[in-house]
């Protein structure tokens, strides 16, 4: 840890490959950090659909400790480790959501807390209903604050939980699978090592993501001006 850069904290590689005392436990960072994302509203500067997509590429390496000696059960299971944490962090931000609404709409912004996420995840639930918790794990910060929102409202519990476990496995399974097998196709069709653009990777996913997200905010701003 002598050569930690701190910059080293918004590259998804650095977590996947983090190890402590000489003991790997990207895995067990990965699904803190999904869980993180949503049940500790903190998703608005954690990697995550790179951090997926990254997993997918070192599943190998991720499952080394429960290996179930297949590469796709190996790949399914660690899908299926993400996907649950994913729904765990949206029921704590579904509590969280409706024990403290009120709280949230009046705190002021600090670096984990900025209100117009809130808000635009609100419209974002407004507009689209039941079906915005499946659409919010494909949306960096809007999938954050959409399970509060869904507490805030009072969703009725069991329609909450349906989208969210149909959510979470579906971003799970899509951004991991990809990752594994467009990593394999290019090694093996083109001789490519996606393992050497990672930086590329990260940059790609994270504007295809976020560009949609950051549109909307700068378009409402200046709406709101005019």
């Amino acid at each position: 840890m002598s050569n930690f850069d701190w910059k080293q904290l918004f590259n998804p590689e650095f977590y996947i490959l983090l190890e402590f005392s000489g003991v790997k436990i990207g895995l067990i960072v990965v699904l803190f950090i999904v869980f993180a994302e949503t049940g500790l509203l903190a998703g608005f500067f954690l990697p995550g659909d790179s951090l997926l997509f990254l997993a997918g590429i070192y599943s190998e390496t991720l499952m080394q400790q429960i290996s179930l000696g297949n590469q796709f059960l190996n790949v399914s299971l660690l899908a299926s480790l993400v996907a649950a944490s994913g729904i765990l962090g949206n029921m704590f931000g579904y509590w969280f959501g409706s024990k403290s609404g009120t709280y949230l709409y009046n705190r002021k912004d600090n670096f984990l807390f900025k209100k117009k996420y809130l808000l635009d995840a609100k419209d974002f639930f407004d507009k689209y209903g039941s079906k915005a918790i499946i659409f919010a794990r494909f949306i960096p910060i809007v999938r954050t604050f959409t399970p509060v929102i869904a507490g805030i409202v009072f969703m009725d519990k069991k329609r909450f939980m349906f989208f969210n476990i149909i959510g979470s496995f579906l971003w799970a399974f899509t951004m991991i699978f990809a990752g594994h097998y467009l990593y394999q196709l290019f090694l093996e069709k083109f001789h490519i090592d996606l393992k050497h653009y990672i930086e590329f990777i990260v940059l790609g996913i994270i504007g295809v993501t976020t560009l949609p997200v950051l549109i909307k905010i700068l378009t409402k701003s200046s709406n709101r001006e005019e």
